[in-house]
């Protein structure tokens, strides 16, 4: 259930990269070709190397709306082929066989028609670190790394062994972001759906973590006894009403378990919010993700559950975007 919707209008904030296309879905250039030892000649003119796909595939999003589409046609050239993208940028004259030019053709008309590249290729960058995705997760934005900041901003000691609980982890990214931070550290990840708990432990088991995280399927914290020096949560914070109006890459490629925060957009911080008390221990640190224009009424939930504010952490596009409390 974790990670990045914008909060309760439809737009989201354009920040660090993430991928952002507009919906509108054009016919795209042929992109079929014949395989052999050298770059042979495509449909259109030119030759099937990396060069001039580069240069047709960029034409491609460019007439389906995207902004910067060379910078994404690089993107999904490298993601189609197995490359870096500087790879793709050092290496025009690359030849390309007939499957990895089908490949391409593929991931492109998946990608003109609103899905995310991340989603196509099963997974995104976040802070530094690659995880996977599945259709259970939410797929993370860079604007929930503000989460990640805003708690090491309050941690200096990154010897320290503390524990951290990630409710509603989807792909893990905030825990095990975390963890990356403080070597000494351990934590758990809550998520209600239980296919979201087996990719966040497969995350943790590809980046060398999973002897320090560990992941339950539940209902928040109902099922979590223990105390931590850290809660974080990306919780869903869409107004239910609005859904229908996020752009399609979100509406119909994230979980709608993961973006509907009910009829207001916040309950899912009232029900964080009781067990806050249990669940932190003295002194101990809430950082949750907002929507944008949720900062009053968040703080608000959290001072009525005996929680005092330490600040509220914008993110790079200046949105208040992370509270943060403390027991």
């Amino acid at each position: 259930m974790s990670n990045g919707r914008e909060a309760p209008t439809p737009i989201l904030p354009r920040k660090r990269g993430r991928e952002q296309s507009k919906p509108q879905t054009k016919t795209l250039p042929c992109l079929r070709g014949r395989e052999g030892p050298t770059a042979q000649p495509w449909e259109g003119g030119g030759f099937a190397a990396i060069g001039p796909m580069l240069e047709n595939t960029a034409a491609a999003l460019a007439a389906a709306g995207f902004e910067d589409p060379r910078r994404h046609a690089r993107r999904l050239l490298a993601a189609a082929l197995g490359l870096s993208a500087t790879e793709v940028f050092a290496h025009p004259e690359r030849a390309l066989s007939a499957r990895e030019q089908a490949q391409v053709a593929s991931m492109l008309q998946r990608m003109a028609a609103s899905e995310p590249l991340s989603r196509i290729s099963g997974q995104r960058e976040f802070w530094g670190l690659d995880f996977l995705l599945s259709a259970d997760t939410l797929d993370p934005r860079p604007e929930s790394e503000t989460v990640v900041e805003a708690v090491l901003a309050r941690l200096p000691e990154r010897s320290a062994a503390y524990r951290f609980l990630d409710l509603g982890t989807g792909s893990g990214c905030l825990l095990l972001a975390l963890l990356s931070e403080f070597p000494s550290a351990s934590g758990i990840g809550v998520d209600i759906v239980p296919g979201a708990a087996i990719m966040a432990r497969r995350n943790a088991e590809l980046l060398g973590m999973a002897d320090r995280a560990g992941f339950i399927a539940e209902d928040w914290a109902a099922a979590v006894a223990a105390r931590f020096d850290v809660v974080v949560a990306n919780p869903p914070y869409i107004a239910t009403a609005a859904i229908a109006g996020l752009l399609p890459e979100v509406r119909d490629h994230d979980p709608h378990r993961a973006l509907d925060g009910g009829a207001d957009g916040l309950a899912a911080y009232r029900t964080i919010a009781a067990d806050l008390s249990r669940l932190l221990r003295p002194g101990g640190l809430f950082a949750a993700e907002i929507g944008s224009g949720q900062a009053e009424a968040v703080t608000a939930i959290l001072r009525q559950n005996a929680l005092a504010i330490d600040g509220i952490a914008p993110d790079l596009a200046g949105i208040r975007r992370v509270v943060v409390a403390r027991r």
